[in-house]
């Protein structure tokens, strides 16, 4: 088994660190799309984590993020989407629902010796358009039965299209509530609403389409937080698709996302703080660490506004 973690009074800002477990990625092709798995190497059984990346964005422009969610004692996988078409998202919603129902016989076989995944701990997480995805995959919306049960959700700055005109499909914020069965946590930017090019209206996580409705869906049992000084891609590795084929769209993309002007290790940290204290009250029962974010937000590395909180 996994090793306990140490029981400690600041064990809250302990998450927004790196983590006690040495890790590993790996990338595989034996499954129904590319992966890009973190893993932990110590021998030990862990939860696991589906991560789905943004438009166009190789999942290993994530490595930071996901290195460090990994080092606290999960497995990240994150399979990979390519395509020209970000509206249209049902054959990407499939493909996700697919990557989970493999992940009971084929992910076993990829990982390190003696690393053992518990998929009865298994949660779901997105970025982005990525966000988008894992909320629709979650309502149900790919037309496959799956085999695994997520007890989590975590949307980092989930966006549902380009404009409201140009929605995301299915239309998944048409609906008055999600009505989930499942715990959630909603992770919005400051500036992902905000525009490069000035009155021009065109950002990458547009008002109406964005972190606030995701949120405001949810209705209860919902935490909502909000990075306030960053943008939507700030969670990035600073060579965000440098080297990734395939992605200068969603490089180019990327461009035109608005930054904040801090250091973006500390929103990296931040992001992957809270997806752990996520993960560890709801994977693992332990919600100290997350009870003390939503009580003092001043202990995260970035400045941090707590949304209120619905109850279960």
């Amino acid at each position: 088994m996994a090793e306990a973690r140490p029981a400690s009074a600041t064990a809250a800002v302990d998450v927004f660190k790196l983590g006690n477990y040495s890790t590993k990625a790996i990338r595989t092709s034996n499954a129904p799309k590319t992966l890009f798995i973190v893993t932990p190497e110590n021998e030990g059984t862990y939860p696991v984590l589906l991560f789905l990346h943004g438009y166009n964005i190789c999942p290993c422009c994530y490595s930071q993020l996901l290195q460090h969610i990994s080092s606290h004692g999960y497995i990240v996988v994150a399979p990979l989407f390519l395509g020209v078409c970000s509206l249209y998202c049902r054959p990407d919603i499939k493909s996700a629902a697919e990557v989970t129902n493999w992940l009971s016989s084929g992910l076993q076989p990829v990982l390190p010796e003696n690393v053992v995944p518990n998929l009865s701990r298994l949660a779901l997480a997105g970025h982005s358009r990525g966000g988008y995805l894992a909320f629709a995959l979650a309502l149900g919306n790919a037309n496959i039965t799956l085999n695994l049960k997520f007890l989590a959700l975590i949307g980092i700055d989930p966006v549902a299209g380009a404009n409201k005109c140009m929605k995301s499909v299915p239309k998944i914020l048409n609906s008055d509530s999600f009505n989930l069965d499942m715990p959630v946590m909603v992770i919005g930017t400051g500036l992902g609403g905000e525009s490069m090019l000035g009155c021009i209206p065109c950002s990458c996580a547009p008002d109406g389409l964005n972190y606030a409705e995701f949120f405001m869906k949810c209705k209860e049992n919902c935490h909502g937080f909000v990075i306030s000084e960053y943008g939507h891609t700030d969670m990035l590795d600073d060579d965000f698709c440098n080297n990734c084929l395939g992605t200068s769209i969603g490089k180019l993309m990327g461009s035109m996302c608005k930054s904040g002007k801090g250091d973006k290790t500390l929103m990296i940290e931040c992001v992957g703080g809270l997806v752990v204290a996520m993960l560890m009250a709801q994977l693992e029962g332990e919600s100290r660490e997350l009870d003390a974010i939503v009580d003092n937000s001043s202990i995260a590395p970035v400045k941090l506004e707590v949304m209120e909180a619905s109850q279960p």
